[in-house]
C-alpha cells in the first residue's frame, strides 16, 4: 500500500484531469527543485512531488492506485508495460528540470533550440524476440507544452524581433585590455542567440514551448530481433524550443539469456537428456520449441554418443523480414538409468555376459594369430614376412 496520498501531495482532487495534474506538478516542482530552492527539505519534497506525478500522470498506474492503493496493482504491472523512470539511460525528471531551468527562453542558444535524441535500452525475453511483441514504455521527457501548443506564447502574445540584437542573435561589446580597446562578438543574452523574443510568454513553460512530462509510447519489437538493434521513434525524444524540430526516441533492444535455449545467429541450441538405452537403440523424441505452443520432434539415431548434435531445420529463430527460420540443434546428454527393475537388470546382465564371452573368444583368436606371425621367417631386409593364407585341404 502507498504510504502517501498522491492527490494530497500535488494538491488536486481525485477526479482531476491529466492537464490539471500536470499543471499542479509543474507549479510545485518549480518551487521545490534544488536548483531554485535552498531549503534543507526541498530535495526530499521535490522527490515526493515527482513520485506522485509519476503515478497520477500514468493512466495504468493511476487506475491501480485508485483501486488497490498500489501503483503496480496486486500482482505488479509486468507484461507488456515497462517503466523507465528508474532505469532510463538518458535523463530523469530531476535532470529534465535542471535542463528546463538552465535553458529558458532568455538563455537558450540557437544551437540548442532543436530537441535532442533520447536513448533507452529495452530488455525482452528470447521468446518475445522470436515471436515479436509490443511494449508500452513509460518515460520522462521535455514534451510540447499543452497550454500554448508548443509555441511558448500566451494568449494575446507574439514572437517579435529581439530589440537588443535586432534579430541577429549576436551583440558586439567593447573591452579594455592591456592592448587597448578590443571588440568582441557574443551571443545575445536577451534572446539566447535566437534573434526572437516572446513579448507575452506562456506562464506554464516560461516561453520555452516545452515542459518536463511523463509520457508513454508503444514500441513494436519485430520477430527475430537481435541484441543491439535499434528502433527509432520519430519525434518522441526531447521537444524543440518554441516548436523547433524535436528529437527521436532511440530504443536499443537487449535480448535476455534463456534457460532452455542458447542463440547463435538465427540458430538455437538446446540440451536434451536421454538414458543410455535410448542412445543404444535410437528413438523418436519431442521437445518444446521457442514459439508458444510449438512442439518439435526429432530422431535420435541408433548408437547416439554424448554431445552429438541433431539438427532440426526450420525450428530456430525467425529471420527478420522473412518467413524462413534458422535451425534448432538438439545436443544429446546421455544418462545412465537408475530406476531399472530387478528383472530388467537381470536381462541386461545376460546381454553383458554374452558380450563378455564373445570378447574373450575374439581375444584368443588374436593371440594365436600373433604367435603364428612370430614363427614366420625373416626376409632379406630383416623384415618379417606377412603370413601366407593357408590352403584348404590336407597337407601333402
Amino acid at each position: 500500500m502507498a504510504s502517501k496520498d498522491y492527490y494530497e501531495v500535488l494538491g488536486v482532487d481525485r477526479d482531476a484531469d491529466a492537464r490539471t495534474i500536470k499543471r499542479a506538478f509543474l507549479k510545485k516542482a518549480r518551487q521545490l527543485h534544488p536548483d531554485v530552492n535552498d531549503a534543507p527539505d526541498a530535495e526530499q519534497k521535490f522527490k515526493e512531488v515527482n513520485e506522485a506525478y509519476s503515478v497520477l500522470s500514468d493512466e495504468r498506474k493511476r487506475q491501480n492506485y485508485d483501486r488497490y492503493g498500489n501503483p503496480d496493482g496486486p500482482g505488479g504491472i509486468g507484461g507488456d508495460y515497462v517503466d523507465m523512470s528508474d532505469i532510463f539511460s538518458g535523463m530523469g525528471m530531476d535532470d529534465l528540470f535542471s535542463s528546463f531551468f538552465g535553458h529558458g527562453a532568455a538563455s537558450a542558444s540557437a544551437a540548442s533550440t532543436r530537441g535532442r535524441d533520447m536513448g533507452v535500452t529495452l530488455k525482452v525475453s528470447l521468446a518475445e524476440a522470436a515471436a515479436g511483441c509490443s511494449k508500452t514504455i513509460a518515460y520522462d521527457r521535455l514534451a510540447p507544452c499543452d497550454d500554448c501548443g508548443g509555441t511558448g506564447v500566451a494568449e494575446g502574445g507574439s514572437v517579435v524581433e529581439c530589440p537588443t540584437c535586432h534579430g541577429t542573435g549576436r551583440v558586439v561589446t567593447m573591452r579594455n585590455t592591456i592592448l587597448g580597446r578590443m571588440q568582441a562578438e557574443t551571443v545575445c543574452s536577451a534572446c539566447g542567440g535566437t534573434g526572437k523574443k516572446v513579448d507575452k510568454p506562456c506562464e506554464t513553460c516560461d516561453g520555452q514551448g516545452r515542459t518536463p512530462a511523463r509520457e508513454t509510447v508503444e514500441v513494436e519489437v519485430p520477430a527475430g530481433v537481435h541484441s543491439g538493434q535499434q528502433i527509432r521513434i520519430k519525434g518522441k525524444g526531447e521537444a524543440g524550443v518554441r516548436g523547433d524540430r524535436g528529437g527521436d526516441l532511440v530504443v536499443r533492444i537487449e535480448v535476455a539469456e534463456d534457460e532452455r535455449f542458447q542463440r547463435q545467429g538465427d540458430d538455437l541450441y538446446t540440451l536434451q537428456t536421454i538414458d543410455s538405452l535410448q542412445a543404444m537403440l535410437g528413438c523418436t523424441l519431442a521437445c518444446e520449441g521457442i514459439l508458444e505452443g510449438e512442439t518439435v520432434e526429432f530422431q535420435v539415431p541408433e548408437g547416439c554418443q554424448p554431445g552429438e548434435r541433431i539438427r532440426v531445420e526450420g525450428h530456430g529463430m525467425p529471420r527478420q523480414g522473412s518467413s524462413a527460420r534458422g535451425s534448432l540443434y538438439v545436443v544429446i546428454e546421455v544418462r545412465t538409468p537408475d530406476d531399472l527393475t530387478p528383472n530388467q537388470k537381470a536381462r541386461i546382465a545376460e546381454i553383458l555376459a554374452e558380450r563378455t564371452a564373445e570378447g574373450e573368444e575374439s581375444t584368443g583368436t588374436a593371440e594365436e594369430a600373433a604367435e603364428e606371425a612370430a614363427e614366420e621367417p625373416v626376409g632379406r631386409h630383416g623384415k618379417r614376412r606377412a603370413p601366407r593364407p593357408r590352403k584348404k585341404g590336407p597337407r601333402k
